[in-house]
C-alpha cells in the first residue's frame, strides 16, 4: 500500500503557494500562482490547481488543508475579516471547496497551519509546547500546547500580532494601537531607519538590513527598537504559557542577526528567570513551505 499524499494550499495577498506531501512531511512537489483580486478568482485557480495535480500525479491526494489568512471563525466555518485578501471576508468559504473537491479536506488560518508545519517536520519537532510566530509585513502566530493546535472557542487563538506592546504606539489597521504588528514588522524597521537617519529616499527592510550588515549605527538601531518590542511581547508569551520552544519565522527573520539577539535580551528582562530558562527561541527552518507542508499535514492529522 502506497503512502498516502497530503495536497496543501497557503494563500497569500500575492501568491497562491501549493504543493503535494507525504505522510512524512516530504514536499513532493510545489508550486505558485499569483493571487487573483476576487473571490470566483480564488475559487478557479483551486480548482485549476487541484484537477492538475490530481491529473499529472500517480498517488492521488487523499485529502487537502487550506490556509487562508484572516480571521476564520470554526463556529461560521468562513473567514470573517482578511485585510490582505478582502474578498474572503464572509464568504462561504467550505461550502465552495466542497463543490469543487471531492475528498476530504481542512480549512483554518495561515498562521495556524505554518505553526503546525513547523512543529510537525520543523524547528519544533519533537516539543510538546511551542509558539510560531512569522515576521514579515505584518505578524502572524500559531500556538501548539499539549501536542495539539490551539484554536481557542471560536478559531481566533494565537493573534500575538495584536497584543500590545506600545501603548502609545502606531495604530493597526485590526483598530488597536501599539500592537506587536505596528512595532517589530518590516514596515516599522523601514520608518524606525527613515527617523533615525533623517532619510527621505525610498527605503526597503531589505535596504535596511544591508545598511545594517555594513555596519551603520542607524540600520542597527532601527533593527534593536523592533527587537526590544518583540521581546517584550516574548516576554509575555513566556510568562502565560511557558512554551518549551518560541519559533520565530518570516522574511524579516533572515536579518535575525539584528532582531534576534535584543528580541532575547529583551525576553530575559521581561520573563520569570524560571520560565526564560527553560524555553529555547530559535529561527524556523521551513521558510515559505511551512504553510502549505502545515496545511497538507493537517488535512491528513486525525486530530
Amino acid at each position: 500500500m502506497s503512502p498516502k499524499v497530503f495536497a496543501g494550499f497557503d494563500l497569500g495577498g500575492t501568491n497562491l503557494k501549493y504543493g503535494l506531501v507525504a505522510e512524512s512531511g516530504e514536499v513532493l512537489e510545489k508550486s505558485s500562482a499569483p493571487t487573483p483580486k476576487t473571490f470566483s478568482g480564488v475559487l478557479d485557480v483551486i480548482a485549476s490547481v487541484w484537477n492538475e495535480l490530481r491529473r499529472r500525479t500517480k498517488n492521488r491526494p487523499a485529502a487537502a488543508g487550506f490556509g487562508f489568512p484572516g480571521i476564520y471563525s470554526r463556529v461560521d466555518r468562513r473567514i470573517l475579516q482578511s485585510p490582505n485578501c478582502p474578498s474572503l471576508d464572509n464568504v462561504d468559504l467550505e461550502a465552495a471547496l466542497e463543490r469543487l473537491l471531492n475528498v476530504p479536506f481542512r480549512v483554518d488560518n495561515d498562521a495556524n497551519m505554518a505553526a503546525y508545519g513547523e512543529w510537525r517536520c520543523g524547528a519544533g519537532r519533537g516539543v510538546s509546547s511551542m509558539v510560531h510566530l512569522t515576521i514579515g509585513t505584518g505578524i502572524g502566530s500559531g500556538i501548539i500546547l499539549d501536542g495539539s493546535l490551539w484554536r481557542g472557542r471560536c478559531g481566533f487563538a494565537g493573534e500575538l500580532g495584536h497584543i500590545t506592546v506600545n501603548p502609545e504606539g502606531d495604530r493597526c489597521a485590526c483598530g488597536n494601537q501599539g500592537c506587536l504588528e505596528t512595532e517589530a514588522a518590516a514596515p516599522k524597521i523601514v520608518r524606525n531607519y527613515k527617523d533615525l537617519s533623517k532619510t527621505k529616499r525610498a527605503v526597503t527592510a531589505e535596504d535596511v538590513f544591508e545598511k545594517a550588515a555594513r555596519g551603520e549605527v542607524a540600520a542597527i538601531k532601527a533593527f534593536g527598537i523592533a527587537g526590544t518590542y518583540l521581546g517584550i511581547a516574548l516576554g509575555i508569551v513566556i510568562n502565560m504559557l511557558n512554551p518549551e520552544k518560541i519559533v520565530l519565522g518570516g522574511g524579516v527573520m533572515t536579518t535575525g542577526d539584528f532582531l534576534l539577539p535584543p528580541a532575547v535580551e529583551e525576553a530575559a528582562r521581561r520573563s520569570y528567570r524560571a520560565s526564560f530558562a527553560c524555553c529555547s527561541i530559535e529561527k524556523a527552518l521551513l521558510g515559505n513551505d511551512a504553510g502549505l507542508i502545515g496545511a497538507a499535514l493537517r488535512a491528513g492529522a486525525k486530530e
